[in-house]
């Protein structure tokens, strides 16, 4: 599976090259973008996407280098070319005051389309004074995500570096057929919310080759998620790839059919987790892979949470509805930064079913970590160090 989706990658890039040397071409500087980081682009760069959108042939929407300052946008869809590239050489700024997006949520938010490429270049959310007002306990805005693809298909984002967003730095929402590939993503470890890329409702999502170093988790993946694949991921400081949180809502969609595989962990505060609220719900988790992990000095490097009730308000004590089931972890090693190195808490209600753990070998201290298990069923296969809880 992990040979044909890395070909299916390779056949996309190979079609998007021939498709950038050969489109019609609009530079945001011709509509009156100025690359100063101080003059506000925003209008200028709807023009240019008003002139790709409404060509009835394939475009790219090409911004040079320099820094252009942008207020919340929206590129919306549906355009009459199901094919814009929007080549990104220079950088994307937010403005300073925290205020100026709005209660939106968003600050780049496309919606709506199909056929959009995001390729190269950087954003700057400039989340800075936003954490400290969320910190202060004064009165603060929702705070905007900085890229946002909603209800859009066959979407590419490639090369881009996102850093200091506000809150999450990529949301893939309700879309189809979505490569994110060669992404890094930085934002210092104790910035709130600032999740590298937020997966929810979507189906055939492929992430690659990205690093991610961020306050909240690296890859978080919500409910109605079908069909993602990750692999070469690097993530800390973070907490980890999340699967949810799940199940805050009685009725949810599921998620299944997730793999991750090649990613590395350092330093962050979880591994692999999935993390449900202990409440009624008939959401789900299953087919799940994690293979092929290094761990490095990770606090919690595989979890399963459904307890999960963050700064213990107003939890529930009926137990988790969501029911997980068919996990495999394989091949996972390294260190833990805490003695216990492998966690099921699973429900008293909808315990785990059918968990697999297979070569498995991660220490505490040069000594063996520990483990324990919760209403769970499972078997291992081969090495599995600390031993099995099952």
């Amino acid at each position: 599976m992990a040979n044909s989706r890395k070909s299916l990658v390779f056949i996309v890039f190979f079609h998007l090259f021939i498709q950038i040397s050969s489109a019609g071409s609009y530079n945001v500087i011709t509509f009156g973008a100025k690359p100063d980081g101080k003059t506000d682009s925003t209008q200028s760069f709807l023009k240019a996407w008003k002139s790709a959108c409404s060509s009835l042939t394939r475009s790219t929407i090409n911004v040079p280098k320099g820094r252009f300052l942008l207020t919340a946008i929206t590129f919306r869809g549906p355009c009459k070319n199901n094919n814009i590239i929007f080549l990104l050489n220079g950088t994307l700024v937010a403005p300073l005051d925290y205020n100026a997006l709005g209660d939106s949520g968003y600050w780049i938010l496309f919606t709506k389309v199909n056929g959009v490429s995001f390729i190269g270049g950087n954003i700057d959310g400039k989340g800075t004074a936003y954490w400290a007002c969320k910190g202060s306990g004064k009165k603060c805005p929702p705070g905007a995500r900085s890229i946002t693809f909603n209800w859009a298909s066959n979407i590419i984002i490639s090369g881009l570096t996102s850093i200091n967003s506000r809150q999450t730095h990529i949301v893939i929402n309700s879309c189809n057929n979505v490569v994110v590939k060669n992404v890094k993503i930085m934002a210092p470890d104790q910035s709130p919310n600032t999740d590298g890329i937020h997966v929810q409702s979507s189906t055939g999502v492929t992430i690659s080759g990205t690093t991610i170093k961020t306050g909240d988790d690296c890859i978080s993946i919500g409910d109605g998620t079908k069909n993602l694949f990750m692999s070469d991921i690097k993530c800390g400081p973070g907490h980890g790839v999340s699967i949810g949180s799940l199940g805050k809502e009685v009725n949810e969609n599921g998620v299944e059919n997730v793999t991750l595989v090649n990613a590395v962990f350092t330093k962050s505060d979880n591994g692999v987790r999935i993390k449900t609220w202990p409440t009624p719900s008939n959401g789900f988790v299953k087919h799940v892979v994690f293979e092929n992990i290094i761990m490095n000095d990770v606090k919690h490097p595989i979890l399963i949470d459904q307890n999960y009730c963050p700064n213990n308000q107003r939890c529930s004590v009926q137990g988790s509805g969501v029911k997980i089931s068919d996990v495999t972890y394989k091949n996972i090693e390294g260190t833990s930064a805490t003695s216990e190195g492998i966690t099921f808490d699973c429900s008293s209600k909808s315990p785990c079913s059918n968990i697999r753990l297979q070569d498995i070998k991660l220490t505490y201290k040069n000594k063996a970590a520990t483990s324990s298990c919760k209403n769970i069923d499972g078997s291992t296969i081969g090495l599995v160090f600390p031993q099995s809880c099952f």
